[in-house]
C-alpha cells in the first residue's frame, strides 16, 4: 500500500474503503483510523450512511477517556487540538463536557475556554473544579504572553537623575558627559578627552490615568472579555495606574473589585444576547473623575440594540470634558473584523478613536493614547 493510498484512506474514512480496494490501514494506522472514525463517523451517521460489512464502531459505545488518550498518543498536539475542537463544537459530544474524568484529558486553550465559560451555567456542580483549573491554566498563558507585550508598551522614559552600570548606546547622556570630563579640555586642540562617559538608567513611566474598560459581554464577544479581564489583571499591578472593568449586554456590571482575579472575574462572567453600549456608556461617564488623565476603551462589536442617539450624546459628552475615547472593534475566529461599520463611524465622528486590531497589539494602542 502506497503512503499516498494510506493517507487518502484516512482522511476519507471507512466510507472510501470501496474505492480504494485493497488499501485497508493497519497498526499505528487502523489506531488512528479507528480513533477518527468514532468521531467523524458520526456526521456520516446524520447522513444516513452506514458502511456495510463487518462490525462498526458505533460512537455511542466510545469510552471517552480512553478515546481521548489514544488521540493524544497518536497525533501531534496541534492536530489533537483540532480534533477535540471539532468533537465539542461540530458534533456536540456533550460527554466531553459532562465527564470529569474525560475533561481532565482535554487539552487546555482558548477555545476549549470558551466553550466551557459557555457550558458552566448547564455543568453539573462536580464539574465546578476541573472547570476552573483549565480556565486558570489557559489565563495563566495568556497572562505570560500578553504581560511581557504590556511590559514593553508601557516602558519609560530615561532617567537622567540615576547613573545606570549597564552601558549601551540609547542610554549614553551626552551632556552629562560633557559635563563630566570639563577639567580635560584642550585649548590647543579645542576638543574634550572624555574619560568617564556617563550612561542614564530607565524607569518605569508614572502616569497618573485611569483605564476604564467597557466591554461587550454579548455572546459573541466572548474572546474580547476574556482577553479584556487578562489585561486588567497586568495593568492593575502598574504603578500609577487606576484600572475600571466594565461589562455589559443589557445590563451592566462593574467588576472592578475583581481585575486581581482574572478566573473568578470570568466565572462570574453571565454571556447575554443583547446590546446597550449606550447604557454602559453613560455609566462609565460616572467613573470619571479627572477627564484629562481618563482613558475609556470600548471593547465592542458596536452593534447597538439601544438608542443610537444616546449612545452618540454620551460619547460626545466625554469628548467635550477631554476624556480620552479608543473604540476596539470585535475580531472574528480568522482575526478579520467583525462589526457594525456605521455606527463605528458615527462614533469616530463623535469623538472616538475606533481601530480593528488583535489584542496583542492592543497595549501598545492604549498605551500611545496616554501621553
Amino acid at each position: 500500500m502506497s503512503v499516498t493510498a494510506a493517507r487518502w484512506r484516512l482522511a476519507l474514512g471507512r466510507h472510501a474503503e470501496t474505492q480504494l480496494r485493497g488499501v485497508a490501514p493497519s497498526g499505528q494506522d487502523a489506531r488512528m483510523d479507528r480513533a477518527m472514525e468514532a468521531l467523524y463517523g458520526r456526521a456520516q451517521a446524520k447522513r444516513g450512511f452506514r458502511p456495510g460489512g463487518g462490525g462498526t464502531l458505533d460512537p455511542s459505545q466510545l469510552v471517552l477517556p480512553t478515546w481521548l488518550d489514544d488521540l493524544k498518543a497518536l497525533f501531534p498536539a496541534s492536530v489533537f487540538e483540532r480534533i477535540q475542537h471539532h468533537a465539542i463544537e461540530r458534533f456536540e459530544m456533550a460527554g466531553l463536557l459532562n465527564d470529569p474524568e474525560a475533561l481532565a484529558r482535554l487539552e487546555p486553550n482558548l477555545d476549549l475556554m470558551k466553550v466551557l465559560l459557555a457550558f458552566r451555567g448547564r455543568a453539573s456542580p462536580a464539574l465546578a473544579e476541573p472547570i476552573r483549573n483549565i480556565v486558570r491554566q489557559v489565563v495563566d498563558e495568556l497572562k505570560r504572553r500578553l504581560a511581557a507585550q504590556v511590559a514593553q508598551a508601557f516602558a519609560g522614559t530615561r532617567n537622567r537623575f540615576r547613573r545606570s552600570p549597564r552601558k549601551r548606546l540609547a542610554n549614553f547622556d551626552v551632556r552629562a558627559t560633557i559635563r563630566a570630563n570639563l577639567q580635560h579640555y584642550q585649548a590647543d586642540r579645542r576638543v574634550i578627552i572624555a574619560e568617564r562617559l556617563v550612561f542614564t538608567a530607565r524607569q518605569r513611566r508614572q502616569l497618573p490615568w485611569t483605564i476604564i474598560l467597557c466591554v461587550d459581554q454579548s455572546g459573541s464577544m466572548l474572546g474580547s472579555v476574556i482577553h479584556a479581564a487578562v489585561l486588567a489583571s497586568i495593568l492593575a499591578g502598574l504603578p500609577a495606574l487606576n484600572i475600571k472593568l466594565v461589562v455589559f449586554d443589557t445590563s451592566v456590571v462593574d467588576l472592578s473589585d475583581r481585575v486581581d482575579d482574572p478566573v473568578d472575574l470570568l466565572l462570574s462572567v453571565q454571556l447575554g444576547g443583547g446590546t446597550n453600549i449606550g447604557q454602559a456608556i453613560t455609566y462609565c461617564e460616572g467613573l470619571v473623575t479627572q477627564p484629562a488623565r481618563t482613558v475609556l476603551a470600548l471593547i465592542s462589536d458596536f452593534e447597538e440594540g439601544g438608542s443610537p442617539a444616546a449612545l452618540i450624546r454620551a460619547v460626545r459628552r466625554l469628548a467635550e470634558a477631554r476624556v480620552t475615547m479608543i473604540g476596539l472593534a470585535a475580531l472574528d475566529g480568522a482575526a478579520a473584523p467583525v462589526f457594525d461599520r456605521s455606527m463605528a463611524a458615527r462614533l469616530a465622528e463623535a469623538g472616538m478613536e475606533i481601530a480593528a486590531i488583535t489584542p496583542d497589539r492592543f497595549a501598545e494602542w492604549l498605551a500611545g493614547v496616554m501621553t
